[in-house]
């Protein structure tokens, strides 16, 4: 954009302590000269005793304009030299308004950011969201806001970050199941996973564990497997709710084993855990934080995990793909999006605040303790993630026939 005082943007814009303008020399305490006008920088207040004649307030800068011929001219020259002012004032608001998103983010943050979690307080998505959120503050210098938007699992979240204003001040808190399950899932979405969204960084995985009654003869997967297949359609698996990760991975190993077990769907994870313990399911495919204790109580036996490595919570368990099932990865993960078209400097600032949280030790023994491995990486990785778990769940919700409204 052209400036009004030819040229680039004027050097105050900049701090500029020194430089000319029709022949006056700017004060040596950071104020410039515009014909007979001053402006004054915020560090400097150069109209002290002379009149204001209107503020500027630009980020990262805020400046007054102010006569340098102060009140005792005559009221005809204080008219003419209005005149001259007033086309500059217009001038620089003008700047203002037209100045870049690149440029307005170079003090970013400079208020409160909200992170919007798409489940209920308490639950494991919430309470990883304020573990992370509390040291991501500390490194942004302001609060950050959770913001529980539940519903329709999670599109309702999504769908309010996907509209709001790109600055970098709403973000979400965003899972498998918002950005790589749902589009499949649901008959009707009003988002798109990767054109709405701009990736900040993915946090971690949250391992799915393979146990089954201390009642059913399989003392390992291939045992499972074997006994799936003797007795097809009559061994039964629970999870949380239709359609959610629990679900989905108990589809994947029907399709990844050849074998037909039946999903047996529940209001909750509590609940299904709670009839798998007491034998009236046989199996489940439950989230390491839950289940980890009956584990080591001996409620329930452990089989396998779902994650492509060991989980850190329980090494010794195998996993699903070293048993034989090549590629078996049905992980819940977790990761922080922003609108699409954020400034990709706000995006670099909020990336090396995630980056410092995962890397802290309290943050470190607080999502183990949460049974969470810690991924992270570039907000390029977790683009391309996003990309790779979209068909592959599209494909698995197809297999299953799982459809909602």
């Amino acid at each position: 954009m052209a400036s009004p005082f030819g040229g680039g943007l004027h050097p105050a814009f900049f701090g500029m302590r020194h430089a000319r303008a029709k022949g006056n020399e700017f004060p040596n305490n950071g104020g410039s000269i515009v014909g007979d006008t001053l402006i004054e920088s915020e560090a400097s207040p150069v109209c002290t005793g002379r009149r204001a004649i209107a503020n500027v307030d630009i980020p990262g800068l805020q400046s007054r304009l102010c006569s340098i011929s102060g009140m005792s001219r005559p009221a005809n020259q204080r008219t003419k030299m209005l005149r001259k002012t007033l086309p500059i004032l217009v001038a620089l608001l003008s700047l203002v308004a037209f100045l870049p998103p690149t440029a307005r983010a170079a003090d970013y943050p400079t208020r409160p950011v909200t992170l919007t979690v798409a489940f209920t307080p308490g639950g494991a998505s919430d309470v990883l969201a304020r573990i992370v959120a509390r040291k991501m503050e500390q490194v942004l210098g302001e609060p950050i806001v959770i913001d529980n938007r539940p519903g329709a699992g999670g599109n309702v979240a999504a769908e309010a970050v996907a509209r709001a204003t790109p600055d970098g001040y709403t973000i979400l808190a965003g899972n498998n199941a918002i950005l790589a399950t749902n589009a499949a899932l649901y008959k009707k979405i009003s988002f798109d996973a990767e054109a709405d969204f701009a990736p900040i960084g993915l946090i971690g995985s949250q391992a799915n564990i393979l146990v089954v009654n201390p009642s059913v003869p399989a003392h390992s997967m291939a045992e499972l497997i074997a006994l799936a297949k003797e007795r097809p359609g009559k061994l039964n698996f629970a999870s949380s709710g239709y359609g959610l990760a629990a679900h989905l991975a108990g589809e994947l190993f029907n399709e990844e084993a050849k074998i037909d077990i039946v999903h047996v769907p529940y209001k909750g994870a509590a609940p299904a855990l709670q009839d798998v313990i007491a034998g009236h399911v046989q199996m489940m495919f439950a989230t390491a934080s839950s289940v980890v204790s009956h584990i080591r109580d001996g409620k329930v036996r452990a089989l396998a995990v779902t994650t492509l490595k060991r989980s850190s919570v329980m090494p010794e368990i195998p996993t699903i793909d070293e048993l034989g099932l090549k590629g078996f990865d049905a992980t819940t993960w977790h990761g922080l999006v922003a609108p699409v078209h954020t400034p990709k400097d706000v995006v670099a600032a909020l990336h090396l605040a995630l980056a410092a949280a995962l890397d802290d030790a309290s943050v470190k023994t607080s999502l183990a303790d949460l049974g969470v491995d810690i991924i992270g990486g570039s907000p390029e990785d977790f683009a391309a993630y996003i990309h790779a778990e979209i068909p592959k769940w599209t494909a698995i919700v197809k297999a299953s026939g799982a459809k909602l409204d």
